[in-house]
């Protein structure tokens, strides 16, 4: 069998077109993504996962980004609607650990019934003065063990439920005063102070199958950004000790200069397993995934120790866990909301 296509790629409907059908096949992608564009009904989205896997003939992977609060595709009244991360964990006081793992467990218990089997979660970068406020309440605290142990949770809570957690932003974007949907952020504190902050949470969490970077510049490590620095990639290996499946962050978000294919490529050769492209024309999909071509040996064998991490779901009472989760947070006078 060949190596699978080295991209996480994208649809624009709820249903696959012609030639999207036709690209995927070609291209053969590591896995796919859902935006909101994607969602309709359950039967709609379990449809969708069905055609992506069609595609390509496997048990591709099926990833989102369900945080939580703002950052949250499938919404109420269908699914649950969440208080953001931070608000959230702020509510739950002493009982933070255990309600984070209540969260992402009932999260993982939505997406496991549409057959999506991996999220973009935990977001275990740090909260401090500068954090831009696209990422501030999205984040777990502001201490690095808290937030370690908060996160671990939540990756435990995914992984129960049959989901693959997606660790970011790794090495860390919380020290950052810009968007990088639409800027670079550039971070000029000492490698010594990031060690001991911003990237220890992502060290505790090195074990985890899959993880996103980061399009930030830290300027004590290079000039370029993690997603396209092979320094900044050796340091996620060797420093974090991150042996897991690494995906770039969306590579059309506008912190990357270049066109699709040459980001692309820039981000493989620079040590990134494999990229994530969406909410680009087709064409530009196609010419990211056309110079991207397949996964490295080294990276097939990550990718395929993260599918060998999915898991058959424990049994759970979702009606017990909310009333758990609604006692530890009731203290506070919060809900965790219902769909």
């Amino acid at each position: 069998m060949s190596n699978f296509g080295a991209t996480i790629l994208d649809a624009d409907g709820l249903r696959l077109t012609k030639d999207e059908k036709a690209f995927f096949r070609d291209a053969d992608p590591f896995g796919f993504i859902l935006f909101a564009r994607n969602i309709d009904t359950p039967d709609q989205v379990y449809g969708l996962c069905s055609e992506f896997r069609e595609a390509v003939g496997r048990e591709a992977i099926i990833t989102i980004d369900q945080e939580g609060g703002r950052v949250q595709r499938m919404r109420g009244p269908t699914w649950t609607e969440w208080l953001p991360p931070l608000d959230f964990v702020q509510a739950a006081g002493d009982d933070a650990e255990r309600a984070m793992y209540l969260r992402y467990r009932h999260i993982a218990h939505e997406l496991k019934a549409l057959s999506i089997d991996s999220n973009c979660a935990p977001m275990v970068d740090l909260v401090v003065k500068e954090t831009h406020d696209f990422l501030r309440n999205r984040c777990y605290g502001t201490s690095p063990g808290d937030i370690a142990a908060l996160g671990r949770a939540a990756a435990q809570g995914h992984l129960d439920g049959g989901v693959l957690p997606v660790l970011k932003h790794i090495p860390g974007h919380g020290r950052t005063d810009l968007d990088s949907h639409y800027d670079l952020p550039r971070v000029d504190v000492s490698l010594d102070t990031l060690r001991e902050t911003d990237f220890a949470p992502f060290r505790e969490l090195n074990d985890l199958p899959m993880g996103m970077t980061a399009h930030v510049v830290y300027e004590a490590v290079d000039e370029t950004p993690a997603t396209l620095s092979a320094d900044t990639m050796a340091l996620i290996r060797s420093d974090i000790g991150f042996d897991g499946l690494i995906m770039t962050d969306d590579i059309g978000m506008k912190a990357l200069d270049g066109t699709p294919d040459q980001i692309a490529r820039r981000a493989l050769d620079a040590g990134c397993d494999v990229v994530l492209h969406c909410n680009a024309p087709l064409v530009d999909r196609i010419a990211s995934a056309n110079a991207a071509g397949q996964m490295t040996d080294a990276a097939q064998a990550r990718a395929e120790a993260a599918l060998a991490a999915r898991q058959t779901p424990d049994d759970i009472d979702i009606a017990e866990l909310n009333a758990e989760l609604e006692a530890l947070l009731s203290g506070a006078g919060k809900s965790v909301g219902h769909g």
